[in-house]
């Protein structure tokens, strides 16, 4: 009788589980594998495709310059075996010149400029604009028919010719002949490939963007455009100033008044008369001379400076007092309740920090609010539109929403220090205050001061609660620029970036890096004293 010798089991590498699968065999796993790494190649390459045409088709060379070189690495590093390593980085490597390194030097180059409201723009879309809002109906020029016509959200203009031939324009772009249009029962041309007539009910709803519409009738600036009052019909505009591409100029045809370009992006006339909209420029230390030395806005600035630091100080030291107190009362275990006592501090720490400011903005509200109709029996008191009462305010209710954090991390670094220091300390006949100060306090200034200087830095920033609370108020009546009483530098690059109708976005990112500068410099400051005090 013959005996079939046992099968014996794969060789598994000691430590490790063996991987096979009977149910999905490793060949057929590896072709799922593949399938899917070409699809999610495929569509970041079709998406990569769509934002290069995109960029190429606004001549915005360095990004698409860029998108191309990051297409081409992920494909490389994604469509073999190799690069495991890159395979987990370059995500992150993405993410961090995306949102990181692109931001921080953007920011760097707008601080530079004069980018902001009325230099939005480059100088080609600059002259553009001043010729188009200069334009006038040229004198008895011919009416003709006209047909508004669309495709997706773009709206133009077809124009039926008096030999029956028809142009197409739009936006930024001339008149061109079109090929193979309808026509109605009376000669005029209704739609073209692509494009199809706007009903009445469309065009009443698109009113605004309709009489706006701008179609040039040429490539040249200067030979004007063709406009629609009524949606059926379309007359010729020009623009009363000319402009000399060879001597860069513009000239007003009425008054022969000529506007030379000045290094500060605009164009002017000898006597001081300035042509807008301007464009984007190099300024160079301009926006941070202005901050530092301008008189109207140097004021501003500073007292906006001092209150950063003050709200910022007393939101780390009051919470940290607050925090500390009640780690050091809560730390012995012979107090009744004392898990009961810890989840009633940790409340204000369950609500998001936004929303809390705003329950307080009702709750401080001067003529409805709880604490003056129900609490104060009905005083009228301004919590939050008085100057002082408002700083007040914020103050108080960062605190209310700081000190959980800061009673977390005392709690926790008491609890680090071993029994057998403060057990040594009581035999040498150290009472708890004794102890407190001079044994727990030093160590947990220790290991708490790094968490202090970030929670200045973050203070420092904390944008949430003055928006969210007061919005930067009470305004300041007399200050030249958009700023309130508890305005922090960071809503103030907010204000100056985004609020009001004079954005200087330049002044903002020039703003911006002057915060960076100063919480560097305290952090750099903070954290060389702390390691010092952890030698001694």
């Amino acid at each position: 009788m013959t005996q079939i010798p046992p099968t014996q089991p794969p060789h598994t590498p000691p430590g490790r589980r063996p991987t096979a699968d009977p149910g999905h065999p490793p060949a057929r796993r590896g072709l799922v594998g593949l399938a899917v790494r070409i699809v999610l190649l495929a569509v970041v390459d079709a998406l990569a495709v769509y934002g290069l045409l995109a960029l190429a088709a606004q001549h915005k060379w360095a990004m698409f310059g860029a998108l191309l070189v990051g297409t081409v690495a992920v494909n490389v590093i994604y469509a073999g075996k190799r690069h495991v390593p890159a395979k987990y980085l370059a995500p992150g490597v993405v993410l961090l010149l995306v949102y990181q390194v692109y931001v921080v030097f953007y920011t760097g180059f707008a601080a530079f400029t004069n980018y902001g409201d009325g230099h939005n723009s480059d100088k080609p879309d600059a002259v553009a604009a001043i010729l188009a809002h200069s334009e006038t109906r040229v004198p008895d020029s011919p009416v003709r028919p006209a047909t508004v016509v669309a495709r997706g959200d773009r709206v133009g203009l077809l124009v039926t010719l008096p030999d029956r031939g028809v142009r197409l324009g739009w936006a930024g772009h001339p008149l061109e002949p079109v090929a193979d249009p309808v026509y109605d029962s009376a000669g005029r041309a209704i739609a073209a490939p692509g494009w199809h007539r706007l009903s009445y009910a469309q065009i009443a709803s698109r009113q605004k963007e309709i009489s706006e519409l701008r179609v040039p009738a040429s490539e040249d600036p200067n030979s004007g455009s063709l406009r629609t009052a009524d949606g059926i019909s379309a007359a010729a505009y020009r623009s009363t100033l000319d402009y000399d591409r060879g001597a860069d100029t513009i000239t007003d045809r009425g008054t022969g008044k000529v506007y030379r370009p000045t290094s500060d992006g605009v164009f002017a006339a000898d006597d001081g008369t300035r042509l807008s909209p301007g464009w984007k420029v190099f300024v160079g230390l301009d926006n941070f001379e202005t901050i530092l030395t301008d008189r109207d806005i140097r004021g501003p600035f500073l007292g906006v400076l001092v209150w950063t630091f003050v709200f910022a100080g007393i939101s780390v030291a009051v919470p940290f007092a607050i925090g500390l107190v009640l780690a050091a009362v809560l730390d012995g275990k012979r107090l009744r309740g004392h898990r009961i006592y810890r989840s009633l501090i940790m409340l204000p720490y369950a609500f998001p920090a936004f929303l809390a400011a705003l329950v307080w903005q009702g709750l401080l509200n001067t003529d409805y609010g709880y604490v003056n109709v129900s609490l104060l029996d009905g005083a009228h008191i301004a919590w939050l539109t008085d100057p002082w009462l408002a700083r007040l305010s914020v103050l108080a209710v960062n605190v209310w929403i700081s000190f959980p954090y800061m009673f977390l991390i005392c709690t926790g670094a008491l609890q680090a220090i071993p029994a057998e220091v403060t057990e040594a300390a009581r035999i040498d006949g150290a009472g708890r205050g004794q102890i407190l100060r001079h044994v727990k306090l030093p160590l947990l200034l220790t290991a708490v001061t790094p968490m202090l200087i970030a929670t200045f830095a973050f203070n420092f920033n904390n944008f949430n609660v003055i928006y969210m609370l007061t919005g930067g108020g009470p305004k300041d009546p007399d200050a030249p620029i958009e700023v309130g009483s508890t305005d922090l530098l960071i809503s103030l690059v907010y204000k100056l970036a985004f609020g009001g109708s004079n954005r200087q976005y330049g002044m903002a990112c020039a703003v911006s890096i002057l915060i960076f500068v100063v919480v560097a410099a305290i952090s750099v400051v903070g954290l060389r004293r702390s390691r010092a005090f952890e030698e001694s």
